[in-house]
């Protein structure tokens, strides 16, 4: 069974325009204004048991509704929505003892309690017995390496700490589904780094399903093996991590260590397909588009013409990737509007 099963699924909400000044105040007492907004615009997509999968896109690109919409908190305008074979928003009750949600900048812990008690609080909301709660915890407290902070309050942890905390209270009843938004934020990168090791962790051990929402786009290339971009609510792409690099990426990029720093005239003899950045005296860096020269073509000729010490190929960066997306698809659908 696809453990996410989205078809066209929309949310409008309805957004009162104020006018300006005390005369428009006065306006808005009598003619209120109003605008609809589309949040979510027509998204499908369906996630397998298992996968981990990255979902991203610039602030108000739909989201956070989108998410709220799969965990429950939201009912969409339209379309149709199957999680783990439930409709969220229907089956609310039953369908919280599947998930897990961990939001980066909001705890599920009570702020005086110690953590363990928080936790033993969580494990009566989720009608868990003491000793299936206790063998949950001894799992989670070899992982998440718990037992350093277990008895102190929640509010004098450190933000790492509380982090792995509540990812640890999220996963005391063993989700099928676990929803991450920003999970990494504000930590450094020693425990950004721990983070994602568990969760790679949770996802091999007990196949738990992980849909990640992120800014941080070194979470998406540490932890997902798929990607879903959205953008003004609809939906730009849908498939590996690879793909989107490959999709996305239309040049080739070459950096080249010279012996001797080399004669710019000598370098535009090279074609004025290749264009040219200097990164130190004997460092350059060249770029031209995959579909007018081949690599091969372009380092015999270099290789051939220069004394040259080392040649490297970089992947292009994922944030590069994901901005070209940007930038190639939205004047399409503003055209289209």
């Amino acid at each position: 069974m696809t453990a996410v099963d989205v078809r066209d699924l929309r949310k409008t909400f309805r957004r009162f325009r104020r006018r300006e000044g005390l005369g428009g105040a006065l306006k808005d007492l009598v003619h209120r204004r109003s605008e609809t907004i589309e949040a979510v615009n027509g998204i499908t997509f369906s996630i397998e048991p298992g996968e981990r999968v990255g979902y991203i896109g610039p602030n108000g690109a739909g989201k956070s509704t989108s998410v709220k919409m799969l965990t429950g908190i939201l009912t969409p305008t339209s379309g149709r929505m199957q999680v783990l074979g439930m409709e969220p928003f229907r089956d609310r009750r039953e369908y919280v003892q599947h998930i897990g949600v961990v939001f980066g900048q909001r705890t599920q812990l009570w702020w005086d309690l110690a953590v363990i008690e928080s936790f033993r609080l969580l494990g009566k909301m989720y009608r868990l017995e003491p000793g299936r709660l206790d063998e949950r915890l001894g799992e989670l407290r070899e992982i998440l390496e718990l037992d350093e902070f277990l008895h102190t309050p929640v509010r004098k942890l450190s933000l790492g700490q509380r982090m792995r905390a509540d990812l640890a209270a999220s996963l005391l009843h063993r989700p099928r589904l676990l929803f991450l938004d920003e999970p990494t934020i504000g930590l450094d990168l020693m425990a950004k780094d721990a983070i994602r090791s568990f969760l790679k962790q949770v996802n091999e051990r007990f196949g738990t399903t992980i849909l990640l929402t992120t800014h941080d786009l070194r979470d998406i290339e540490a932890l997902t093996e798929r990607v879903l971009v959205i953008d003004h609510g609809q939906l730009l792409f849908d498939g590996a991590l690879d793909l989107l690099r490959g999709q996305a990426d239309q040049e080739s990029v070459a950096v080249l260590d010279f012996l001797e720093p080399p004669e710019p005239e000598a370098l535009r003899g090279v074609g004025d397909w290749v264009r040219w950045t200097r990164l130190s005296s004997t460092r350059f860096e060249a770029r031209f588009s995959k579909s007018d020269r081949s690599l091969a073509r372009f380092l015999g000729k270099v290789v051939a013409d220069f004394a040259v010490a080392d040649v490297s190929l970089p992947e292009p960066s994922i944030e590069e990737v994901i901005r070209k997306i940007y930038q190639e698809r939205r004047p399409e659908r503003e055209v289209m509007a």
